[in-house]
């Protein structure tokens, strides 16, 4: 009678290590997904700005391009075209990064990096540790007592 309690004890426990593993499973491709839909979102908002600011970036230089070359054409000076240099790189930059193929040329910068230059994107001191966060709590708390907050 006992061999068979035991035997049927370690079914349900083999059982329910395989259903905790696959429950952890789903959960970790839910916070895969979650974040990969998060950074879409942001992309998305990033885009929409860098367009938003685009189209700022040209009305403001079309109307200062008009204005520099009345002014030039009336005085015939050149210096009144001087700033139509700067303001002509950077609402090209803009345009070809709201617009443009820019993102993808900054996508495959950084695949590049990925996979050429790893070493580039290693944290300082490396990745935090359990020990090393308790330590900076246990650090915080110390300094808390020592200096308390102002009220």
């Amino acid at each position: 009678m006992g061999n068979y309690f035991t035997v049927n004890m370690e079914e349900n426990f083999k059982k329910n290590q395989e259903f905790i593993q696959t429950i952890n499973k789903i959960k970790m491709e839910r916070q895969i997904q979650l974040q990969y839909q998060m950074q879409e979102r942001q992309m998305a908002m990033q885009i929409a700005k860098n367009r938003d600011t685009c189209l700022w970036l040209t009305a403001f230089y079309c109307a200062a391009s008009t204005a520099l070359f009345t002014g030039f054409r009336r005085t015939k000076r050149a210096y009144f075209l001087i700033p139509m240099v700067p303001l002509t790189f950077v609402t090209l930059y803009y345009w070809d990064l709201a617009y443009g193929n820019k993102v993808h040329r900054i996508r495959l910068e950084a695949e590049h990096i990925m996979t050429h230059e790893p070493d580039l994107l290693e944290w300082p001191c490396g990745l935090p540790s359990p020990s090393s966060i308790d330590l900076g709590r246990l650090e915080e708390e110390e300094r808390k007592k020592i200096h308390p907050p102002l009220i």
